[in-house]
């Protein structure tokens, strides 16, 4: 009321703090001007990308090299198998592993013994973990205590290949696979190559198989001898190759030539063997200098990559010889 407002505080002085004001002087005008445009990920601390090995950030141009190992790439993270019997398969097969998680209080059993022993030898480091640790890393898969990280594989570029090849002497033998998923046809592949005198395989690196635990296992320890190389894309690697003068012959049941009658064998070569259920695709197809089917008795419909590749690469081996 009118007779308060003689009243001492009750009013506000000019100047002071509270209460409503014309503007605000200037004061504020930094905090509208903004903090300039967000910096890229690596140069922010808390971002992951700071937290990446220097070679996945580094420019291409620095990244390339003539050093077979400084153009490999591991796959996207580790991978854990988990049951007593897998886990003992993985380590008697020679399976790379980083850890064998055990489970506390376990009941031991031939199979445990084994994994245990045989991780033992190889220095692989033993760590024991909860029941809900163990379902975290398989995913809740049935793990039976025992899970083992296998960590990823370390992938080689396609011109390394070439550069085993021209080390080795003797033309280059590579097989490269267009939509195979099965790591176990994989691991056969891998295998055969080993045992026919071949220089590596080539995979896609999206959309196919990669070297899992599985692949190791199949493999039967030719991995450890046989380098696999990832191609960003197929296709364009193909062309590269053939560049550099190899010759691709691409394996289908519908070719242009019987895989006996085949004259590329003994030049450098590059075979392709598709998926079981689509074949080659078609730029791949296309890519390819011929199509070579290999004989079989009528009602017979496709082998699979890894049959396929090994009765391939065993021609290709048998003319070389002769």
């Amino acid at each position: 009321m009118a007779g308060n407002s003689q009243r001492r505080g009750a009013t506000r002085r000019e100047g002071s703090k509270k209460g409503a004001t014309a503007g605000s002087g200037g004061q504020k005008r930094k905090g509208l001007q903004g903090k300039g445009p967000t910096p890229p990920a690596r140069q922010r601390p808390n971002h992951p990308a700071t937290r990446r090995p220097a070679r996945d950030t580094a420019p291409a141009s620095a990244r390339s090299t003539s050093a077979p190992g400084a153009r490999r790439r591991t796959s996207g993270g580790n991978e854990y198998v988990a049951g007593r019997n897998p886990v003992a398969e993985a380590l008697a097969a020679g399976v790379p592993a980083k850890a064998l998680y055990v489970a506390i209080r376990i009941e031991s059993d031939e199979r445990v013994r084994q994994s245990i022993t045989l991780a033992t030898d190889r220095g692989i480091p033993l760590m024991e973990a909860t029941k809900p640790d163990l379902d975290r890393l398989s995913q809740g898969a049935v793990h039976q205590g025992l899970v083992l990280q296998v960590p990823p594989h370390d992938y080689a570029h396609p011109a390394d290949l070439l550069d085993d090849a021209s080390r080795s002497g003797e033309p280059t033998l590579i097989v490269a696979l267009d939509g195979v998923t099965d790591p176990r046809n994989l691991g056969a592949v891998v295998r055969s190559v080993a045992a026919f005198g071949g220089h590596g395989v080539i995979v896609p690196e999206r959309r196919a198989a990669g070297m899992t635990a599985s692949a190791w296992k199949t493999s039967a320890g030719a991995a450890a001898r046989v380098r696999v190389a990832h191609a960003r894309n197929l296709t364009r690697t193909l062309i590269e190759l053939k560049q550099v003068g190899c010759f691709v012959a691409g394996l289908d049941a519908g070719g242009d030539v019987p895989l006996p009658g085949l004259e590329l064998a003994t030049a450098p070569l590059v075979l392709v063997a598709g998926s079981e259920g689509k074949g080659l695709s078609r730029l791949v197809r296309e890519t390819c200098d011929v199509i070579a089917s290999i004989p079989m008795a009528s009602g017979t419909e496709s082998l699979n990559a890894g049959v396929a590749a090994g009765i391939a690469l065993y021609e290709v081996a048998r003319q070389r010889a002769h």
